[in-house]
């Protein structure tokens, strides 16, 4: 990687372990880097490690009784190591957490102006990021005095990713954002992430099971198989790598496969031999 490529990169995750309960050891040496202004997908199947993965970056993994014991992260150059999650969020990183987190009982206007608490901005700033929010998420605008836990499951995904935006983060992680969504909710939400991502800068990690959406929208991949990086190259590479393909696509150059004949490629995993 040249000396522009290295100074282009938001984000650096470098042969990170991390073991809870001081027993389980769940990340066993995984690397990754998200540049600046790239989306960046993390991808595998449930337990492959990708919300602890992000949660080793954001440092919400103390709550969980978790720690990374080996290996560095480090956020424009900076180790993020002592950094509290609140220090984290000012510093230009944010997670949205797995499963659509919103104060139920706060309006979904409410909500977005809870996530801009961190900063310090003026009253006509945060009504401006407000604004911005409502532009990529009209939906949220017309539902603004509602309830949160009255919305649905699509327009709770919209308030907790608008929430994260109201903070002006420069990195966004994303975990599952297609969970329990209709298909086309699925592709609203990431045409939407695509959006931010060319038009206002905002750089992404998402984690995501949904491997077919996850490589048309991202531009680099991440492959996760327990607890280590099995795979990685640029989206467009691994969407027609017939590896990728068979296990995690279903498809072969013979077609569609049964489940069976994917659950015994699984346990062949060649790219590991």
């Amino acid at each position: 990687m040249t000396t522009s490529q290295e100074a282009e990169k938001l984000l650096d995750v470098n042969n990170i372990e991390v073991i809870y309960n001081h027993v389980i050891l769940v990340l066993k040496g995984v690397s990754l880097s998200v540049p600046k202004g790239g989306i960046t997908a993390l991808l595998g199947g449930n337990g492959a490690g990708k919300t602890t993965t992000l949660k080793a970056i954001s440092n919400l993994l103390h709550s969980e009784r978790g720690e990374v014991t080996k290996g560095s992260i480090l956020y424009k150059n900076r180790p993020v190591a002592d950094l509290n999650p609140a220090a984290l969020v000012k510093s230009g990183v944010i997670q949205v957490m797995e499963g659509r987190h919103c104060f139920e009982h706060l309006t979904v206007e409410e909500n977005l102006l809870t996530g801009a608490f961190t900063r310090k901005a003026s009253r006509a700033d945060i009504q401006s990021a407000l604004e911005l929010v409502y532009t990529y998420f009209p939906r949220l605008k017309q539902r603004r005095k509602s309830q949160a836990g009255y919305t649905s499951g699509g327009e709770q995904q919209m308030c907790a990713i608008g929430r994260a935006l109201m903070s002006s983060p420069e990195t966004v992680l994303l975990d599952e954002p297609s969970m329990g969504l209709a298909p086309q909710l699925v592709e609203e939400i990431f045409g939407i992430v695509k959006a931010l991502n060319e038009k206002e800068g905002v750089s992404f990690l998402l984690a995501e099971q949904n491997t077919n959406v996850a490589l048309r929208f991202a531009h680099y991949g991440y492959i996760l198989e327990n607890g280590r990086v099995v795979m990685d190259g640029p989206a467009a590479e691994l969407r027609e790598n017939p590896d990728v393909k068979e296990f995690y696509l279903g498809m072969s150059e013979e077609g569609r496969k049964s489940f069976r004949d994917v659950r015994s490629y699984r346990r062949r995993k060649r790219w590991l031999s």
